[in-house]
């Protein structure tokens, strides 16, 4: 059997009443996230609302007569035989309307800090239903002044964010349209 290390000799104390290696958190800077690693909480605030419209109309009409000779070779020909008009119309509209919200929290960790006093941040969290599986996935960047003292920060106070919620299983499966029906959108001129 291996025989367990040696414990650590203990610290000598020096006399004195301040100490860093036993743990220092300046006033002003208190337990905040700051360095690689460390976790924060982002709370999720995102809500996007979008509405496009679009319209297109067109008409055209055309004629065209001719009145031929009622003597002469020509003179059999009736003169409501030679009379042609033709009439185009379209009228086309698209609308579009989408409304987004986005609520919770996620944990994150801090990936990278810059020297600029900001921090690249990246996070995971997955959950399994008993219907599928879903997740979310963060990743941004953010001024390490704006972490609070819970080490939390809003979604909205976080730059170049990316936010990915996606999800699986019979729930995600029964909201999209099947194969059949999105070859015959596909070819349908209509």
């Amino acid at each position: 059997p291996a025989l367990p290390a040696p414990a650590a000799p203990p610290q000598q104390a020096n006399g004195a009443i301040f100490n860093v290696a036993t743990g220092y958190a300046p006033l002003f800077h208190g337990n905040r996230a700051s360095q690689v690693g460390d976790p924060l909480t982002i709370t999720l605030v995102e809500q996007t609302t979008t509405t496009k419209s679009a319209g297109s109309k067109t008409q055209r009409d055309g004629g065209a007569s001719i009145t031929p000779p009622t003597t002469g070779p020509l003179g059999f020909l009736n003169p409501n035989a030679l009379k042609a008009s033709s009439q185009s119309s379209f009228n086309g509209q698209g609308n579009a309307s989408q409304t987004s919200t986005l609520a919770g929290e996620v944990s994150v960790t801090i990936a990278e800090v810059r020297a600029n006093g900001t921090a690249l941040v990246r996070g995971e969290k997955r959950l399994l239903l008993s219907q599928g599986q879903e997740w979310i996935q963060f990743a941004g960047i953010v001024r390490l002044s704006d972490i609070d003292a819970d080490n939390r920060i809003a979604s909205s106070r976080v730059a170049d964010a990316r936010i990915e919620y996606a999800g699986n299983g019979s729930v995600a499966r029964a909201g999209k349209e099947g194969w059949l029906s999105k070859f015959f959108n596909m070819i349908s001129p209509f």
